[in-house]
């Protein structure tokens, strides 16, 4: 009888067995880089370099939404498992590692002279950075609102610099559009913390406006004896009388400040957001009790990705600068004038930043009333 062999499907060849290069498509990738030229040769090494650079950070832009809407929709459920905080937590974590990497590949660009890039400069205009879809995306999904957007100074907005030239809609457009059909992370977050119990009662149990009221006036009483605590501490390296009032009025302003932020006014939510505030800084004061311990990691990961945006924008900024200094910029904008308005602008979790100068000593917390509720659970 005849030896058979036997031979993969037609058109399936490799595919059970992949290279390394169709697994992560080499030949295709390396041949983007070309821009508008024909063909690579054209273009110099510094020209590739920008090319290069701009897209790996698209790529990780590609990366950076995906973790972050799968957070949105983690944090958006009705019902949040705290035993799956964790994964939130890494996912957290890594778009920040990300957002370093980008703020590296930014010392790359710095080795081009400004005489360098002004031999190629002229081929991006008017195309702009500004018209990364990506970074809008990513602006929405956190929950940057368009009321915080800076404008160009010819008044484009973020959207119209997304159109084709002749006024179309781009492809680049319908993506960021679509994505600001959708639910924020900030919006999911807000929703997960108003659902925290507060002195183990939900927004929705029987006494939760009144627990939350007695831990807001708990706190807002030990916040004003630590704020003296430290008064009476700079009043002893004043030497003069005026310079006393002066530090005094400061120090009673900070206790203001935390009235106005735990009682909102109706214009910026109301009971709502003051539930939601209420809840963070319960969370943040209370990472000794178990079932708060991945909550506040969570809220400390929020803080740390926002400030790895931050980080990358004023990093960008600077860069810009030191390449080109402060002329207009290839999309018609301010330039690093421009990028500078948006690193100060471009806030979404305001309220955890806040909590940061009305948070206290952990011997000053006022002790929760119910911490058994927040203990871990057998069976």
């Amino acid at each position: 009888m005849a030896k058979q062999t036997t031979k993969p499907p037609a058109g399936t060849v490799g595919a059970a067995t992949p290279n390394y290069w169709d697994y992560i498509r080499v030949e295709e990738l390396l041949a983007l880089q070309k821009g508008l030229a024909a063909d690579e040769g054209e273009l110099s090494n510094d020209e590739v370099l920008f090319i290069t650079v701009h897209q790996v950070f698209e790529l990780w832009f590609k990366l950076i939404l995906r973790e972050l809407r799968i957070l949105r929709d983690f944090f958006h459920q009705d019902l949040v498992h705290e035993q799956e905080l964790s994964r939130a937590v890494a996912s957290l974590r890594r778009v920040v590692t990300i957002y370093r990497r980008c703020v590296d590949h930014l010392e790359v660009v710095e080795t081009l002279s400004t005489r360098n890039y002004l031999a190629f400069r002229d081929k991006l205009t008017p195309a702009s950075g500004f018209q990364s879809a990506q970074m809008r995306q990513i602006e929405i999904v956190l929950g940057l609102e368009d009321a915080q957007r800076v404008n160009l100074e010819t008044g484009e907005s973020y959207l119209d610099a997304l159109r084709a030239h002749d006024g179309s809609e781009s492809p680049a457009l319908r993506r960021v559009l679509a994505e600001k059909r959708g639910v924020s992370l900030k919006q999911a977050i807000d929703e997960w913390l108003y659902r925290t119990p507060i002195e183990g009662l939900g927004p929705k149990k029987e006494g939760a406006d009144e627990a939350l009221a007695r831990f807001v006036a708990a706190y807002e009483s030990a916040h004003a004896a630590e704020v003296d605590r430290t008064a009476a501490l700079a009043f002893a390296r004043a030497r003069r009388p005026e310079d006393t009032a002066s530090l005094g009025a400061r120090f009673e302003e900070e206790k203001r400040r935390l009235a106005a932020f735990l009682h909102p006014r109706d214009s910026e939510g109301g009971a709502r957001r003051a539930r939601i505030r209420a809840a963070a800084l319960f969370i943040i004061q209370n990472p000794e009790l178990p079932l708060l311990a991945w909550p506040r990691e969570v809220l400390s990961a929020l803080v740390e990705l926002e400030q790895g945006f931050l980080v990358f924008r004023q990093r960008h900024a600077r860069m810009v600068e030191r390449v080109i200094g402060r002329r207009v910029g290839t999309g018609g904008s301010s330039g690093v004038d421009y990028l500078d308005k948006t690193a100060l602008a471009y806030r979404v979790f305001e309220d955890l930043w806040t909590l940061r100068t009305f948070q206290i000593q952990a011997k000053a917390n006022p002790e929760p009333l119910e911490p058994e509720f927040y203990a871990f659970r057998n069976g």
